[in-house]
């Protein structure tokens, strides 16, 4: 019961993040094979971890045969985004050469008026269409192919450069066709990234037998950086996952026995005129000066005398938030649910 309760309350805090992703800028990120990626992504780790595919489809409640099936099905149609409203919105400006909002409104009628709404305003927000006037008689088109081309070129450093940076970083090194199985799989877009990280120096590449290998020795987005939040969403959310998972493997022995291995969480209730409320939220500045500090004269010290081909990558995750509770809302919402 334990594990089980753990579980689903890291679903839930998953799909908590998922949903502020998918909606950040005013976007609405299709989410249709979310929960199908889901699946396919447990699948292949519980594979990598020595599970037999019958245990696995019994972890999942199904039969062997079943499970193989939904396997061999997904992986099929993965490369396939689901329909949504918001898919069928797009394509149905981009069949038309201009349509008011009134006549997407009636084309859509079976669905709720303010998700088309919402749709409309989302495709305009995020360059995927045109908007000109206003209220129902506001006219719409899809972004063409060459408008589209121009806007990726406008805005291609955008942090696109840092995720791929952290992913390589992270988890190289990466072949392009491994780069490209992780989603990246817009081929000029994809290469134009690797060819800035490469003419930056930020990343490195070498012959490799299945095409060119790329690596990455440091990666870094600096603080209240405008581009490359992405990556750095990605890099605090990994570190944290990999920690934990450390931790409940137990591994590496010697590590987790030193105390090396782990994580704390500490809450510190003060209001703004506490007489420890500065040092209390200055924590986390505090910590990124000190760990700063710690990794410049590592740094050095690695440049005087390179690593051996065998040694430790010691990851440090600091997060710190602030979240604002009102007890006398907190009691009053209690007693009306």
């Amino acid at each position: 019961m334990t594990i089980e309760f753990l579980i689903h309350a890291i679903v839930r805090q998953t799909t908590v993040l998922i949903a502020q992703i998918a909606t950040a800028g005013g976007i609405r990120a299709p989410l249709a094979q979310v929960a199908n990626q889901v699946f396919l992504d447990l699948v292949a780790e519980l594979d990598a971890q020595g599970i037999s595919r019958k245990v696995s489809a019994d972890m999942f409640g199904m039969g062997l045969r079943s499970y193989l099936r939904r396997i061999q099905r997904l992986r099929e149609s993965s490369t396939e985004s689901g329909r949504s409203l918001w898919d069928a919105v797009l394509q149905y400006l981009r069949a038309s050469d201009l349509v008011t909002k009134g006549q997407v409104l009636e084309h859509f009628h079976r669905d709720d008026e303010m998700q088309v709404r919402g749709v409309l305003h989302d495709l305009t927000e995020s360059g995927l269409a045109f908007c000109s006037g206003t209220g129902d008689h506001a006219v719409y088109r899809a972004t063409n192919e060459a408008e589209l081309g121009h806007l990726r070129k406008l805005g291609a450093t955008a942090g696109i450069d840092e995720l791929l940076w952290v992913v390589i970083y992270r988890e190289g090194p990466l072949t392009r066709q491994e780069l490209a199985a992780r989603g990246l799989n817009n081929e000029a877009e994809l290469d134009a990234a690797l060819a800035r990280l490469v003419d930056s120096g930020r990343v490195s590449h070498e012959p490799h037998a299945t095409g060119e290998l790329y690596r990455a020795e440091s990666f870094y987005v600096p603080l209240n950086a405008t581009a490359g939040w992405e990556a750095a969403v990605l890099d605090h959310f990994q570190a944290a996952v990999k920690t934990i998972s450390c931790r409940l493997r137990g591994e590496p022995a010697h590590a987790v026995a030193r105390g090396a291995v782990g994580g704390s969480t500490y809450t510190l209730d003060v209001c703004q005129d506490h007489p420890l409320y500065a040092e209390v939220a200055n924590t986390l500045a505090r910590l990124r000066q000190s760990v700063g500090d710690l990794r410049q004269r590592v740094e050095a010290r690695n440049a005087e005398q390179p690593l051996p081909a065998d040694y430790e990558r010691v990851v440090v995750y600091l997060g710190q938030c602030v979240l604002e509770v009102d007890t006398v809302e907190q009691h009053n919402e209690t007693e009306l649910q």
